[in-house]
């Protein structure tokens, strides 16, 4: 746990993935097309992914991705395209830091 709340507090976006799933690369391309740079962890290419993996589990997520936006648990893709679509993402990230306009 103390391992993913370091990694989190490293950058203003971070997702915790997989390489072979497609909804983190769809939720990694939305926040690119924003100008956002975020930092990537694919816990199948981690030596320790199934540790964080776990850790993970305790914030109430089993599957990837997870997103952290500003140090707080955003949610998973199905969260994140909800505040895609309410409009809120964007405000969240200016605030954060993690996209300028």
């Amino acid at each position: 746990m103390e391992r993913v709340k370091r990694m989190v507090s490293e950058r203003p976006l971070v997702i915790f993935t997989r390489s072979s799933c497609p909804m983190s690369h769809t939720l990694i391309t939305l926040f690119r097309n924003f100008g956002a740079d975020p930092a990537i962890h694919e816990l199948d290419q981690m030596p320790r992914g199934r540790e964080i993996e776990l850790a993970l589990s305790n914030f109430g997520y089993n599957t990837v991705p997870v997103v952290f936006i500003g140090g707080e648990l955003a949610g998973g893709a199905n969260e994140i395209t909800s505040l895609h679509l309410d409009g809120t993402l964007v405000p969240w990230l200016k605030r954060a830091g993690v996209i300028w306009f």
